[in-house]
């Protein structure tokens, strides 16, 4: 059984990208049957295992992955062909896209900004006005809340 579906509310972005509201169909993690979720482009967005689910005014498009444990919720917006998983958590005004990964409990918050082909993991934070971008890793627990981080 799925745990979600698109609903028939929709949001149209400035490029022309249709997203739909979800609609939990059943009770997982801290989400209850009925529970309308964020915005997606397509169902490949988000996977229809674990408790992974998408919150608030979140936005999760173009060939983005959502998938176990992980939360993407408030003004988050994740997109290009980015990938979060494994327990990772994106909100507030965050922004995550290109190939840009955040996985293992990572932590992606404020109004930073993570792209490129950079990864988050490992039960590292960023957060506060930060930009992680190029192939920067950020992990093992590290904090990181100001400036730029590239290489």
């Amino acid at each position: 059984m799925k745990k979600y579906e698109l609903t028939n509310q929709r949001t149209v972005l400035s490029n022309n990208i249709i997203l739909h509201r979800i609609k939990a169909l059943k009770d997982f993690g801290d989400v209850k049957e009925g529970d309308l979720g964020g915005w997606i482009e397509k169902e490949e967005n988000l996977s229809q295992e674990g408790d992974c689910w998408v919150y608030d005014y979140a936005k999760v498009y173009g060939n983005v992955k959502v998938y176990d444990d992980a939360v993407v919720c408030g003004n988050a917006d994740v997109y290009g062909n980015a990938e979060i998983y494994g327990n990772a958590d994106v909100y507030d005004n965050a922004c995550v896209y290109g190939n840009a990964k955040a996985y293992r409990d990572a932590i992606i918050c404020g109004n930073a900004e993570v792209f490129g082909n950079a990864c988050v993991y490992d039960y590292a934070k960023v957060y506060g006005n930060v930009r992680v971008y190029g192939d920067a890793e950020i992990f093992d627990n590290v904090k990181v809340s100001e400036g730029e981080i590239y290489y």
